[in-house]
Parts: structure tokens; C-alpha cells; sequence
């Protein structure tokens, strides 16, 4: 399915699949795993071009959906992204990567430096100019108000975007673990690949992002420095993607408990069995108008999935995902792995 769409949604609002359309094609870039990647250079240099103009339109309170990776965020990006004052751009990363080199933990655009978490300090003013500017560029081209991003490894670097977008807003997606880390396995096995420089798949080229995931993430988390050197030895997708939703997890938590208001909760079993209870609080929060097409449209879109399968996992991580299950109010199976 190209850039998301589909029947429904080109029928809704035919501007919209003109928006998404021009989003995939000139603003996102072409990660690993995926086709026409020799566009890559082609947007880098247009990145560049745009970087060196004035901005055209002010960007305010851009909207973030942040969580773990096959948890929802991509079809709750997509049913906001009907919303008629957001543009939606689909984990933006090679955007981000031409305002910030320092971002691609994937090794999609570059191989050098990059880093899992981001802070203030590295919102120098060269990179907030280039976002604002490449932000105000996305808007023009598409003719829209205000940028939705579904990037979920910004749930690492908030202190990063508070610094450029002050006045950001931030969804925080939560998912059953199980459902996340078999959806997460099942993407992996399916779409990764060897390529001339190695393996591609969910953690990157050559486990890149798993690498910098341990590196800058869990030997920094209290509860997983001393288990650090154990999970970086794990190699099953299931227990990788078990310390990928852990870690992301708790980071939510610790920042909702440490600064209240700062990321807007969304459980997705909520969204999908209440879409529209769930989407007005998300448009209050974010201050979006009224938009009774948006909201028909996530009814349409949206509906309760089943639970999947409950998985062993090495004993890493076996005890920190029952506990972090638990903090989420969601049920756990105590059988042994």
C-alpha cells in the first residue's frame, strides 16, 4: 500500500491522499528494507536547497506520535492525518537526518556518529533553523496547517524537540506488550533482507539501532545497567523487541510522572474501541477544531484486534516486561518461559 492509502481514504478527502502522496514521495526519504532508495540523494539535495531559504510559514505547536514501533502509531498517524489541519509524515527520518546527522540510528542515510537519545544541547541553532525551515517547506508544498510526525524513538529525545518546538505537542502510543513484540518479530522476519552491506531488517543495518539501542538506552536505565552486557547478547527477535517496549515504556512513564502534561496518553485497545471518545480528548489536548469527517472516518477505520499469543522470554528481560506490564494495568502470564 503506497504512502498509506486506500479506497476509503482517497475518497474521504481527495486532498488529503494529494498531501500523503507528496509527503512519500519529496519529504520522508526511503529507509532500509524498502524500494526507489536511489530517490535518497535526490531529496538530500533538495533538503539542502531548502535549508538555505527563508522560511515561508511559521511552524506552531508541531504534533508527535511517539511510542514503540508496530504498536499502532502508524494507523493512529494515519486517522489524525485526515484531521483537515495536519499534514502527516510518516517517520520523517531522512528529514530529520538532514537537519541533524546525529539521528539515523538505522544507518538508512549515513554510517557515521549517530546517537539513540537526544538532548537540549544538541539543538544547536544550525539545527533548529534547518527543521523549522524544512517543516515550513512540508507545509507550503502541501498546502496544510500544522505537521503531525510519527518518528516513535522521539519518546528518547524530548528534551531535543521541547528545545526546537517549544510548543510541541506529544502522543504517547501504549500497546499490550505481547501485541508489540510479536507484530515487531512478524515485520522483521518478514521484511528484512541481505543487501551488499549486510542485514537490513527492524534493528537495522547490521543491528545498528539494537547496538545504540543498548549503548544509550538500557545501560543508562537503573533498572537494566547491570543486565546490560546479558540483553546486548540476546538474539531472538521476540526478547529484542520485548527490551525495545520495556525501555520505551518506561521512559514514557518516568516522563509523564517527572513532568505532568507533557505527552498526552493513548492506549491503543482505548482508541480502537472508543475512536472517537478517544480522538476528541487527543484534539482537545492538542487544540485542533472541530472536524466531524475526521472523526467518521477513524469509525470507520478503527476496531478492536484480538489479543495476540503470550511469548517466553529470556530471563534478561523476562522479569522487567511482567513488571512494566503490570504498570501498565495489563494482564501478564506468570507460566514459566
Amino acid at each position: 500500500m503506497i504512502a498509506q492509502l486506500d479506497a476509503d481514504y482517497i475518497k474521504t478527502r481527495p486532498s488529503k491522499a494529494c498531501s500523503r502522496l507528496v509527503a512519500h514521495l519529496l519529504l520522508q526519504g526511503r529507509p532500509l528494507t524498502t524500494s526507489m532508495r536511489w530517490l535518497n540523494p535526490l531529496l538530500m539535495a533538495q533538503y539542502g536547497l531548502v535549508k538555505r531559504l527563508a522560511m515561508p510559514r511559521k511552524v506552531v505547536a508541531p504534533i508527535f506520535v511517539l511510542g514503540t514501533g508496530r504498536s499502532g502509531t502508524t494507523i493512529l498517524g494515519k486517522v489524525l492525518g485526515m484531521h483537515r489541519d495536519l499534514l502527516f509524515l510518516n517517520e520523517p527520518k531522512a528529514l530529520w537526518h538532514s537537519a541533524c546527522t546525529l539521528d539515523d540510528v538505522m544507518g538508512s542515510y549515513q554510517l557515521g556518529e549517530s546517537r539513540y537519545t537526544l538532548d537540549a544541547q544538541h539543538a544547536d541553532e544550525t539545527t533548529v533553523i534547518a527543521i523549522h525551515r524544512l517543516y515550513s517547506y512540508a507545509l507550503l508544498v502541501t498546502g496544510s496547517g500544522r505537521v503531525l510526525d510519527k518518528y516513535p524513538e522521539i519518546i528518547f529525545r524530548v528534551p531535543f524537540i521541547k528545545a526546537i518546538f517549544p510548543d510541541a505537542k506529544m502522543l504517547f502510543l501504549v500497546r499490550n506488550g505481547y501485541d508489540a513484540l510479536r507484530s515487531i518479530t512478524t515485520w522483521s522476519k518478514r521484511a528484512g533482507r541481505d543487501s551488499v552491506s549486510g542485514r537490513e531488517d527492524w534493528w537495522g543495518l547490521n543491528n545498528r539501532k539494537w547496538k545504540m539501542l543498548v549503548r544509550d538506552v538500557v545501560a543508562k536505565d537503573d533498572a537494566l545497567a547491570d543486565r546490560a552486557e546479558a540483553i546486548a547478547g540476546l538474539a531472538r527477535h521476540e526478547d529484542m523487541a520485548a527490551v525495545e517496549w520495556v525501555v520505551t515504556m518506561r521512559m514514557g512513564l518516568r516522563l509523564m510522572q517527572k513532568q505532568p502534561g507533557l505527552l498526552h496518553e493513548v492506549r491503543y485497545e482505548t482508541l480502537c474501541r472508543e475512536p472517537q471518545e478517544v480522538l476528541r480528548g487527543v484534539c482537545d489536548y492538542c487544540g485542533l477544531r472541530g472536524d466531524p469527517k475526521f472523526l467518521t472516518y477513524a469509525t470507520r477505520t478503527l476496531s478492536p484486534t484480538p489479543a495476540r499469543p503470550t511469548v517466553g522470554l529470556d530471563p534478561a528481560i523476562r522479569d522487567i516486561f511482567m513488571d512494566t506490564m503490570r504498570r501498565l494495568d495489563y494482564p501478564v502470564d506468570l507460566s514459566p518461559a
